[in-house]
């Protein structure tokens, strides 16, 4: 919590021995990282798409399940109909375009790390 601004006022009510004070203050919610990263979301590898063929394939696959799509009557439930678009995509995205790696970070506080820091301890002992 942080306090912006704090004032006094000393003529709020003339019969009390009182001040009124008045201040504003920030609230900030910590969110942690654990609670962010609990859901899983499939991220796919999207700059495939900057590829010809790849992009012409993907366009063919989505094509393919929209015309299979077309044959169905879901327009009774809107809801159903939008998870069936929703699942052709990803599975298309899925076949085609694959799922993103995450890079692999690696901790900079290495073995050498250590070796080199090792080595200026004994340097400034002596």
């Amino acid at each position: 919590m942080s306090i912006l601004e704090i004032r006094s006022f000393r003529a709020a009510d003339h019969d009390i021995d009182q001040y009124l004070v008045v201040a504003k203050v920030r609230e900030r919610l910590a969110v942690s990282k654990q609670a962010a990263q609990r859901f899983h979301v499939e991220r796919f590898n999207l700059r495939k798409l900057n590829e010809l063929q790849v992009r012409n394939q993907y366009q063919i696959k989505i094509s393919n399940k929209y015309a299979a799509l077309e044959n169905l009557n879901d327009s009774k439930d809107i809801n159903r109909a939008w998870e069936n678009i929703k699942e052709n995509i990803k599975i298309s995205a899925k076949e085609i375009l694959g799922l993103y790696e995450l890079k692999q970070h690696y901790p900079w506080f290495d073995n050498v790390c250590l070796h080199i820091f090792g080595q200026r301890k004994r340097a400034k002992m002596q």
